[in-house]
């Protein structure tokens, strides 16, 4: 990060009780989640869906930037199917993560640019990359 870097925003939230049984609130009020285990019958969602609806949010933005880039609209009925595994593994926690990209009506070509570039730019590719298996797809 240099010096230059401008701060755009800064999400706060507050959590107790963690994933079993759980909340977390946002500071301005607009997100406000009960917290359960994946999987559970508890009431509420899990970190998992968390992380994969803001990733796949802020990735499609990021297409939306590469195909301006290209002087192209991206398709409205552009979609992303994300997954997130939870994985233990000789008793450790990971993640590993699918991002499967619907651009209807686009060549194939320009399409993939389109995915390959978002994933270079999207904050959230940019954060895990190295650090947990990814496969982004262009279904």
């Amino acid at each position: 990060m240099t010096q230059a870097a401008k701060l755009l925003y800064t999400a706060r939230t507050h959590t107790s009780g963690g994933r079993h049984d759980g909340m977390s609130r946002s500071s301005d009020g607009r997100l406000d989640v009960k917290l359960s285990p994946p999987g559970g019958a508890g009431i509420g969602t899990n970190p998992e869906q968390l992380f994969a609806a803001g990733w796949s949010a802020c990735f499609e933005g990021a297409m939306e930037m590469a195909a301006r880039k290209l002087k192209i609209v991206l398709p409205r009925k552009s979609a992303i199917d994300a997954e997130i595994d939870l994985l233990l593994d000789e008793g450790t926690y990971a993640l590993r993560a699918r991002l499967n990209v619907s651009l209807p009506g686009l060549d194939r070509e320009t399409a993939q640019g389109i995915v390959d570039e978002a994933h270079q730019s999207c904050p959230y590719s940019k954060a895990v990359r190295g650090n947990i298996d990814v496969k982004v797809a262009l279904v």
